[in-house]
């Protein structure tokens, strides 16, 4: 039995089903749930929810939902003890990306996140695959499911800015997905997304991460400071990653009343993932993949070494900047600016 056969298994004579998102959920774990509602409908699911924690902030992610119309509900909003079974997608943990308790146990779960699983009906965990809309669409694919314009449009949405906008790392299935959701995808609905604008926010937070960078050798750690945005940090990153010389970096800040990191590399010698739970593991909830990772820490003792926003930010900078460049055996005598 396939793969997509038993995920169709385990949602027979099912009556609901909440589909959870990671916190903060960008286009490939929205897509993912979209694809899982469309599968569950076509198995006569007869109530069938999506639903997130944290924000969904970052200015394509709102476009995303907005211009495709992706009915999406926050957890608070949401009972999961209403739903017969429940759907992770594009994570594989409560507790650790997501606000649900860690004695949720989902019946469902679909990720490319290497990493610890819950023990689901149905798992499905690859992380040879550069993006979970993948697997979605070899589910659908093979399940024969109806493609509609607006999924097709999510999904490839979802799989370029997973892996083939950036060209890092993606593998030949995002091609071959990609090739088979295309022809139904509205072109210039996907267009209207890569010209969504920035936040005045998330401006000023990546101000922030260019004025704050640090640099030592080929690796760079910036802050963006205290910030509403959660994801103006990878943004912030992924910009970084443009400066001459640099292939490395951790950009943080303070989200919400804990700090948050995101990380990218395009040097082969470095795990991202690894470094992140090397460095920062005994903190709190971190981890990913080689070429981008993210965590969260909980500010804990952090907030009591300090008195005010500034000094916070100061206190938590050298700790961080201190703890990532002797992971990846960098002095300061190694600076690069």
């Amino acid at each position: 039995m396939s793969r997509a056969a038993e995920l169709a298994t385990a949602l027979e004579d099912v009556a609901s089903l909440a589909i959870v998102c990671h916190d903060n959920p960008d286009p490939d774990c929205l897509a993912s749930a979209l694809a899982l509602e469309t599968i569950a409908d076509d198995r006569g699911v007869g109530d069938v929810a999506i639903t997130y924690g944290g924000e969904i902030s970052h200015q394509q992610n709102r476009a995303f939902v907005n211009v495709l119309e992706i009915d999406v509900e926050p957890l608070e909003d949401v009972s999961l003890d209403a739903y017969e079974s429940i759907g992770f997608v594009d994570h594989s943990r409560p507790g650790a990306n997501t606000e649900i308790p860690a004695a949720v146990e989902p019946d469902i779960v679909v990720d490319h996140h290497p990493g610890e699983t819950v023990d689901a009906d149905f798992t499905d965990v690859r992380p040879s695959y550069g993006a979970t809309a993948t697997l979605f669409v070899e589910y659908l694919d093979d399940l024969e499911v109806p493609l509609t314009t607006r999924l097709a449009s999510a999904l490839l949405f979802a799989l370029h800015r997973e892996r083939l906008d950036f060209v890092r790392e993606p593998t030949k299935r995002e091609y071959e997905a990609a090739l088979v959701v295309y022809p139904k995808a509205d072109l210039e609905a996907l267009e209207r997304l890569y010209g969504s604008a920035f936040s005045p926010a998330t401006i000023d937070a990546i101000g922030r991460a260019i004025a704050s960078r640090e640099q030592r050798g080929s690796s760079l750690v910036a802050s963006v400071g205290r910030t509403v945005e959660t994801d103006a940090l990878p943004q912030a990153a992924d910009y970084l990653l443009n400066v001459e010389g640099v292939n490395t970096v951790l950009s943080y800040g303070i989200v919400n009343g804990s700090i948050r990191m995101s990380g990218r590399s395009i040097d082969p010698r470095i795990h991202m993932g690894e470094t992140l739970r090397d460095a920062f593991g005994d903190l709190g909830a971190v981890g990913g993949h080689h070429d981008m990772a993210g965590g969260r820490i909980e500010l804990g003792l952090f907030a009591d070494e300090a008195d005010d926003d500034e000094e916070l930010l100061e206190f938590v900078s050298a700790r961080l900047s201190r703890r990532f460049f002797e992971v990846l055996n960098l002095d300061e005598g190694a600076n690069g600016l």
